[in-house]
């Protein structure tokens, strides 16, 4: 399996630890990553688009007017991209922590296995009664 495909799978499937350690990483880690993205991945794709400052990027529906003191109405699309980008930094981070303590639990279950149960005296005669057929 890919490591897109479980990241998807790892999004998509809801699993309550799963979600409460994103809850927590994310709170942990958010001011982190919000500083990452704001300044460390935007400027450089800000720049490489002509000098764009994502945080202002907006869609304004109703410009301001200070003569009736009312504020301006926009839609910031840019700070919603920044805020996407942090998710998705999040995600993969506790992707990547899951991801690793799937790997450590994962051999210890497969010790623990049982083994597998003796067959009954009727199923070790119908093996038996099966090899000495093929046998012949």
């Amino acid at each position: 399996m890919s490591m897109v495909s479980e990241f998807r799978e790892f999004i998509a499937r809801g699993n309550v630890l799963d979600l409460a350690v994103g809850v927590i990483i994310g709170g942990a880690f958010g001011k982190i990553v919000t500083s990452l993205v704001d300044q460390i991945i935007m400027p450089p794709i800000g720049l490489i688009l002509g000098k764009v400052d994502f945080v202002q990027l907006k869609l304004v529906l109703l410009a301001a007017d200070p003569a009736k003191k009312t504020a301006e109405v926009a839609l910031g699309y840019g700070a919603f991209l920044n805020t996407i980008i942090q998710f998705l930094i999040i995600a993969f981070v506790i992707f990547m922590v899951v991801k690793a303590a799937n790997s450590m639990r994962r051999p210890a279950a497969a010790a623990e296995a049982p083994a597998a149960p003796e067959p009954t005296p009727s199923e070790a005669l119908l093996a038996e009664i099966r090899d000495l057929l093929k046998s012949r």
